[in-house]
């Protein structure tokens, strides 16, 4: 049997407003699968993931997915303070310094 015309037909289901209007990398979990390229590109997704959840207009699904992808971002970038925060240790001798504005340890 050859498939006929209507074979090849995708069945779409309808998109809401705010389906449509949500940007492609909290709508799937292939996006949800890449890793950041930088601590900045995920502190900006982040914040964008958590406007469009704040906003209320996301569907339940795509509430959902942005919950996990922001989990993931969330992890990612504690993962980047722990690893910097030990590479600072091993600067300054094993022994963090605490930040002074009034410049009185600069002596």
């Amino acid at each position: 049997m050859s498939p006929g015309p209507e074979s090849n037909k995708l069945i779409m289901p309808n998109k809401t407003n705010a389906e449509s209007a949500a940007p492609p990398a909290s709508a799937g979990a292939p996006a949800a699968a890449q890793p950041p390229e930088s601590f900045e590109q995920a502190m900006a997704e982040l914040a964008q993931l958590v406007t469009q959840m704040e906003s209320g207009q996301l569907p339940l699904e795509a509430s959902v997915a942005a919950y996990a992808r922001g989990s993931e971002l969330v992890r990612y970038c504690a993962a980047q303070l722990e690893k910097v925060e030990s590479q600072v240790k091993v600067l300054e001798g094993e022994m963090l310094k605490p930040f002074s504005t009034d410049g009185e340890d600069d002596v």
